[in-house]
């Protein structure tokens, strides 16, 4: 079954018309007013759930409607040493690590997943921000490495950590003061403050050679030799719960229009959960961690943005 996406919003909107009403500011930020949003953000869960089977689709394009060029957004191309270091080498030293409440744990090599059982499929990524793309991605099913992990019976989510630092402990990505750009208040803020700093080559961390193979945004770059950073990153991370980990169309995805996935677009993989919005779309994935509950990750709201104040669930 598919169901074609935004249908859900006309279903949900009389139950979240209080939340709507209320949206300003003012009123978003009084105890009232979040506890207004969550019973939106509860109504919309349910809601979906409702009217959708683990195994229903977002609607799927042909190839002909394939945007001309997918539009990166959140961080393009991670400082952080260690994902420098496996990209200077096309992440040839990569490994996916599947841990947490598994019975057998992983270590898979990009080979090694590209040889397991695959998906393509051409879906619309919807922004936050407004804007949308529709792309090719393949990759392996979340849920055919969750089957060969084996889940124990308390595991209810899956947790997606990842390579990208967007801020340090104490402060922004850059450390002081003045790093208000590196605590955003959305995700564009973060792609505009990498493209900033890429102009000015002030990354924090090792210089590009020139002569490098690379993308757009930097795959390729040389090992770093800049001495490492002792501070205590601040990384991306987000997570599911089993009901989306098992839908067919959640993979961790490798390439994008048939072509290995780019640094800007979230190499080496890329969390593709289509039904909902883009920043649940993980990138530079690392490592699953399946878990029993989301409390010891972040502030506990479920993923970097979701402590910021975004909904957890962000299904369209």
């Amino acid at each position: 079954m598919t169901l074609h996406r935004r249908k859900l919003l006309t279903v949900g909107a009389g139950l979240a018309g209080t939340a709507l009403l209320g949206g300003c500011d003012r009123f978003a930020g009084t105890e009232t007013g979040r506890r207004t949003l969550k019973v939106g953000e509860d109504a919309n869960l349910y809601v979906q759930r409702l009217l959708m089977s683990p195994t229903t689709l977002a609607r799927e394009f042909p190839a002909a409607m394939i945007s001309p060029w997918f539009k990166p957004n959140g961080t393009i191309d991670p400082p952080d040493r260690e994902f420098r270091a496996l990209a200077a080498k096309k992440f040839a030293d990569f490994k996916l690590t599947i841990n947490g409440l598994v019975q057998t744990p992983l270590s898979l090599s990009l080979a090694d997943l590209r040889g397991l059982p695959g998906r393509t499929q051409v879906t619309r990524h919807d922004c936050v921000e407004g804007w949308s793309c529709i792309g090719q991605w393949s990759g392996v099913p979340l849920a055919e490495l969750l089957n060969r992990a084996g889940l124990k019976p308390q595991a209810r989510y899956a947790v997606f950590h990842c390579a990208d630092t967007l801020e340090y402990a104490g402060g922004g990505l850059e450390g002081g003061d003045g790093a208000s750009l590196w605590r955003p208040e959305h995700p564009g803020h973060v792609r505009d403050g990498y493209i900033q700093l890429a102009a000015a080559e002030d990354w924090g961390g090792a210089p590009t050679a020139t002569d490098a193979p690379k993308d757009d945004w930097g795959q390729g770059a040389p090992e770093p030799e800049a001495p490492e950073d002792k501070r205590t990153p601040i990384r991306y991370y987000e997570s599911i719960d089993l009901f989306d980990a098992f839908n067919p169309q959640t993979i961790l995805a490798y390439d994008l229009n048939g072509k290995p996935l780019p640094v800007s677009n979230g190499a080496p993989l890329r969390l593709r959960v289509e039904r909902q919005l883009g920043y649940k779309q993980a990138k530079y994935v690392m490592r699953v961690e399946l878990v029993e509950s989301l409390a010891g990750f972040g502030q506990g709201g479920g993923g970097y943005w979701e402590d910021r104040g975004y909904e957890w669930y962000a299904g369209i």
